[in-house]
């Protein structure tokens, strides 16, 4: 399993600035290893956030996306104390979830 996400999450009025690092290799698959061999692609193709178990991020990634992302969205009507969780899907199925609190 991959290492976990680092998440930021603070309010600033009725805003809330979520900041995610997501540690993951992407791999697009046209690199070669030292043999002259493929690297088979390995990348994250879906990113969801939810806010306190409510969906307000949902998006679809591809092979361009460089390694270990860095995304960063804002949330209307977050205060502090509540949960924000990030989940990412990989192309070979692996899966994470991580969950923040706002400050």
């Amino acid at each position: 399993m991959a290492d976990p996400m680092r998440i930021r999450a603070q309010a600033a009025g009725d805003k809330t600035t979520v900041r995610v690092l997501m540690s993951h290799e992407m791999e697009t698959g046209q690199r070669k290893d030292s043999a002259g061999k493929t690297i088979p692609a390995w990348f994250i193709q879906e990113v969801s956030a939810t806010h306190n178990g409510k969906p307000v991020l949902s998006a679809q990634w591809g092979p361009a996306v460089s390694k270990n992302p860095f995304l960063q969205f804002t949330i209307k009507g977050a205060k502090a104390g509540d949960k924000v969780a990030v989940t990412w899907v990989d192309n070979r199925g692996d899966k994470r979830t991580d969950e923040a609190t706002v400050s």
